[in-house]
């Protein structure tokens, strides 16, 4: 008896289906948005709607592919769609029968929303929006309405074609970088590179945004003889907000402690800290 090989499905994305996804997330990519999950809820309504035509009667896989997009997701939703769209195209070969690993589609998630979050940021809030701002309040300054409706007709005519090109061009991405790293049998090496890259992408923006100052000195005769920030920004920068790091990880994945959690522990910390004279602004 000879055993044939598992066939494998034909794509499930139809052009309708990557309308719908792209729709979902432009329109739902900031809902639900909270410091627990941020735009989580908007992939997991993308996934959502979709669910059925990636898994029929399948419901525990639907389950699956629910639960692996609820976990923390944020980047700069317009130049950042192309990172739902790689993922679509990724989700969309493994309902279709590649053996795509989970830890390979979140592991590229992770890796990749810090960096379009910078160029996003960059490009759109920090160069695009102020100089359509710009002109838009010299064409109202006599209180005419035609600043806002050139701001609004100048703003979409620019992001709808540019982030429908690259929405797909993210599910094409996806699709061909599936079938690229399964064909070379890459899947650990990429695995553990993007975890790393990940990793290096949580530690950036923890340094870049979080400082935590500590407030003990040694002064005689009105002169500051040693300053503890100071010893510690020379030997080792930032470290006090490393510590923060690795103890908020051992909370959130050890004790399993949520961010609210965290957020007012901290703010406690802050609140005592501040008025004992242990961390200073």
């Amino acid at each position: 008896m000879t055993n044939t090989p598992e066939t494998k499905k034909a794509s499930v994305l139809s052009k309708k289906l990557i309308r719908k996804c792209y729709i979902n997330w432009m329109c739902f990519n900031l809902s639900l948005y909270q410091p627990e999950t941020m735009q989580a809820p908007a992939m997991v309504k993308m996934f959502g709607d979709i669910r059925e035509d990636l898994y029929p009667n399948d419901p525990q896989k639907q389950q699956e592919l629910m639960a692996r997009h609820l976990p923390f997701f944020n980047t700069e939703p317009f130049i950042g769609c192309l990172i739902p769209g790689i993922t679509l195209g990724m989700e969309a070969e493994k309902a279709r029968g590649e053996d795509i690993p989970e830890d390979l589609i979140t592991s590229i998630k992770s890796a990749l929303m810090g960096p379009f979050a910078g160029i996003g940021d960059a490009l759109l809030p920090g160069t695009f929006i102020p100089i359509l701002l710009a002109i838009a309040c010299g064409l109202s300054a006599d209180g005419q309405i035609t600043g806002a409706i050139f701001y609004i007709v100048a703003f979409l005519a620019v992001m709808l074609p540019l982030t429908w090109f690259l929405f797909n061009r993210g599910v094409a991405f996806g699709a061909k970088a599936a079938e690229l790293i399964l064909g070379n049998d890459l899947k650990d090496d990429i695995i553990s590179a993007l975890n790393i890259v990940g990793l290096m992408v949580v530690g950036c923006i923890a340094c870049a945004y979080a400082n935590i100052n500590l407030g003990f000195q040694y002064v005689k005769d009105g002169v500051v003889i040693v300053d503890l920030q100071s010893l510690i920004n020379g030997v080792w920068p930032k470290l006090p907000v490393f510590l923060a790091a690795l103890g908020t990880y051992y909370l959130m994945a050890k004790k399993n402690w949520s961010a609210t959690k965290m957020i007012l522990l901290y703010l406690v910390i802050a609140i005592l800290g501040y008025f004992s004279g242990i961390l200073t602004v």
